[in-house]
């Protein structure tokens, strides 16, 4: 299982030595400011096809997104 956790930049460098010393933890690094956004946007996303497939929002077509270009 992967787990995100939001850790103060001050506190960072000790967070990821207590994650790293545990033998149950595969891997702990951090993630990039690009990613961050990325994993931001996704969220979102994620967001709006959930509010569409219950019927409160309206997304746009494939067509009207080409039409946009």
């Amino acid at each position: 299982m992967k787990v995100l956790i939001d850790i103060p930049d001050n506190e960072a460098t000790f967070g990821l030595k207590v994650l790293k010393s545990l033998s149950f933890v595969k891997k702990a690094k951090p993630m990039s400011v690009a990613k961050i956004k990325l994993w931001e946007n996704l969220k979102e996303a994620a967001e709006e096809v959930k509010l569409h497939k219950k019927g409160s929002i309206k997304l746009k077509t494939a067509q009207d997104l080409l039409n946009e270009l």
